[in-house]
C-alpha cells in the first residue's frame, strides 16, 4: 500500500509538472509548393513574349528599309510594332491593361491579337537577294507568334485560361496561408524562448 501510495504520488507529481514547451507544442513543418501547371503557363508566356519581341525587331528593320522606298509600307510596319508591343505587355498580365482591355484577360482574345500581329509581320515580304535574310527572319518571327496565337486560341476555347486563373487564385491563397504559418511559427519560437528563460 505504501509503495502504491508512493507510486501514485510520484505519478501525480509528474502529471502536475508542466511539460517542456517543445513537448507541449508540436513543431509545424512549413513547405511551399509550386503548381506545375502554372510553371508551364509561365514558360509558354515567356516564349510568346520572346516571339513578339522578335516580331518587333523584324518590323523595325523592315520599317527602316520601307521608309526609303514606300512610306505606306513603313507606316504599316509602325502599326505592327505598336500592336506587337501591346502583345508583350499583355503577356505580363498587368492588371492596369486588363482593367481597360478585358478581352485580353481571356486566352482566345489574346490569341487572336497574336495571330493578327503575326499576319502583319508576314505581310508584304521584301524581295531581293540582299534582303533574303530579313525575309527569313520575318518568316521565323511570324510563324513562331502564329503558333503561339493558335495555341492560345485553342486553349481559350477549351477553357484552359479559366483553369489557370483558378489555379492562380489558389496559389495566392496558399502563399498567404504559408506566410501566416511562418508568422505563427516565428511567434511560437519566441514564446518558447521566453518560457525557457523564465524557467531558468
Amino acid at each position: 500500500m505504501a509503495r502504491n501510495a508512493g507510486g501514485s504520488e510520484e505519478n501525480l507529481q509528474s502529471q502536475s509538472q508542466p511539460q517542456s514547451p517543445r513537448d507541449a507544442l508540436p513543431s509545424v513543418r512549413l513547405r511551399s509548393r509550386t503548381d506545375p501547371f502554372l510553371i508551364v503557363c509561365r514558360c509558354f508566356s515567356v516564349i510568346t513574349s520572346l516571339s513578339a519581341i522578335l516580331c518587333i525587331v523584324v518590323n523595325v528593320l523592315s520599317a527602316i528599309r520601307s521608309f526609303k522606298n514606300d512610306i505606306f509600307d513603313g507606316i504599316f510596319r509602325c502599326y505592327a510594332i505598336a500592336i506587337a508591343l501591346f502583345v508583350v505587355v499583355a503577356e505580363t498580365e498587368w492588371g492596369f491593361i486588363f482593367k481597360f482591355w478585358r478581352i485580353l484577360e481571356f486566352w482566345a482574345g489574346r490569341g487572336m491579337l497574336q495571330i493578327f500581329v503575326a499576319v502583319m509581320t508576314r505581310a508584304f515580304p521584301e524581295a531581293g537577294g540582299q534582303r533574303r535574310n530579313l525575309v527569313l527572319l520575318q518568316d521565323i518571327a511570324s510563324y513562331l507568334l502564329l503558333a503561339c496565337g493558335v495555341t492560345y486560341l485553342i486553349s481559350g476555347v477549351l477553357c484552359i485560361g479559366f483553369l489557370k486563373r483558378a489555379r492562380q487564385h489558389q496559389e495566392i491563397t496558399r502563399e498567404q496561408a504559408f506566410k501566416d504559418l511562418q508568422d505563427l511559427e516565428r511567434r511560437r519560437e519566441e514564446l518558447e524562448a521566453l518560457l525557457i528563460t523564465e524557467r531558468a
